[in-house]
């Protein structure tokens, strides 16, 4: 029994042990067949990412290349309009300009942008009593006396007199009161507002080239840009047209600067409130000169519609009023700043330029009651009050702005008023 127990102790161990083997051996293989499969996406994942890795490169390459070429276009456009620019009155102002040494093709082939080491001089003055930027403007600010208060009624721009019409008020208060119902009815119309946008240049694809170009500008042209600081803070003038001028010259030099503000934001120095004060009356004293101009050189087109005509004497007034009433609003702050950087104002009163606007209109208020009065005169109209209303209310409107009539304005008003009485008595 002994004997056969001894046998069989052995054999129940060695089977206990194969079992344990086989097990063993069943997890090596799962886990050798998972580690392979691991192994075989890892290879995988390896694969794609140099994929990848080589595309972006391409990719970042092809941006490269076409930013450059961007650059360049632009850089060779730049200058081929300076080569086909006239000179400018700023260079002519300029006896050392032509002693300077032009550039030599091969000189511009390595350098992709030509950076000058000092502006061109400003522009001379128009004004007869001012003198050139370079020694009148270095000289104490001169001082000025506060300006007189605006006249409340009378209208001093001008050789023209202008005189209120109570004619002209009581004519259309009887209208309106005659009309009720047709007081809602509006002639006005709307100028449609143009959307601006602004090319990015396809959203400054390479930062770090623009960012260098802004690094160079900083360091290499800091004589430049000092130049202008003091041209900017000594400047004073006494005509507005003068202040036109240096603001050209002023966003020319600055033109040649890879970003405006980018660069300029490095000098603290930079007497940024008096630039945009400057910028600021060129562009509102250029905007109302034109707005006058296109007034004053109005003429009615017989051959228009009559719909068409009116309305577009009714837009130009439109734009005539906000011009006048948003710079109205906000001339007392505005006079105060011009006056201390030495930016002449006296235009911004009723003296001055809004005061000749302001009686310009009169043009129009006699174009649009002529009109009228030729169309009441024809008595083919089939709405003759209505028509009469209309002349009414756009002369009350412009007598109203503008502070009265002058001679003819009241002739025109007369004839409005003799021809809408006749069609009535018909």
């Amino acid at each position: 029994m002994k004997a056969e127990l001894e046998s069989k102790m052995p054999q129940e161990e060695d089977e206990s042990l194969i079992i344990y083997l086989k097990k063993e051996l069943e997890a090596s293989l799962i886990r050798n067949d998972s580690v392979e499969k691991e192994n075989q996406e890892l290879r995988q994942e390896v694969v794609r990412l140099k994929a990848q890795i080589s595309s972006l490169k391409a990719h970042d390459n092809e941006r490269k290349s076409m930013l450059w070429k961007k650059l360049q276009n632009a850089n060779d456009s730049s200058k081929n309009d300076e080569s086909q620019q006239k000179p400018s009155e700023f260079v002519k102002a300029s006896e050392k300009s032509a002693e300077l040494p032009s550039p030599t093709p091969k000189i511009q082939e390595s350098v992709p942008r030509k950076e000058r080491q000092l502006p061109n001089p400003p522009p001379k003055l128009i004004s007869p009593v001012s003198s050139p930027f370079s020694g009148v403007n270095k000289m104490p600010p001169p001082t000025f006396a506060p300006p007189p208060p605006p006249p409340p009624s009378k209208m001093s721009a001008g050789s023209r007199s202008v005189r209120r019409v109570p004619e002209v008020v009581e004519f259309y208060r009887s209208l309106t009161r005659k009309n009720a119902h047709m007081e809602n009815k509006s002639n006005s119309t709307a100028t449609p507002g143009t959307a601006f946008t602004l090319n990015m240049i396809g959203e400054i694809e390479n930062r770090s080239t623009h960012l260098s170009a802004i690094k160079s500008d900083v360091e290499k042209r800091k004589e430049f840009i000092n130049s202008l600081i003091r041209e900017v803070e000594s400047a004073a003038f006494k005509d507005i047209s003068d202040v036109e001028s240096f603001v050209k010259w002023l966003d020319h030099e600055l033109s040649s600067l890879v970003d405006e503000r980018a660069v300029l934001k490095h000098f603290t120095q930079w007497p940024e409130r008096k630039s945009d004060a400057l910028r600021e009356a060129a562009f509102n004293y250029r905007d109302l000169k034109n707005l006058d101009s296109e007034i004053s050189s109005f003429e009615d087109n017989p051959k228009e519609p009559l719909l068409k005509a009116v309305g577009k004497m009714q837009a130009l007034q439109d734009r005539l009023e906000r011009s006048i009433s948003n710079t109205e609003r906000t001339r007392e702050g505005t006079v105060k700043r011009y006056r201390d950087f030495q930016i002449p104002w006296e235009w911004l009163l009723d003296t001055g330029l809004i005061g000749q606007i302001k009686l310009s209109s009169l043009r129009l208020a006699k174009e649009y009651m002529k009109r009228i009065t030729k169309e009441l005169q024809i008595n083919e109209c089939l709405d003759e009050e209505n028509l009469l209303l209309q002349g009414a209310r756009f002369a009350y409107r412009v007598h109203q702005f503008a502070g009265g009539f002058d001679t003819e304005t009241i002739n025109a008003f007369q004839e409005l008023k003799k021809a809408g009485m006749s069609s009535h008595k018909e």
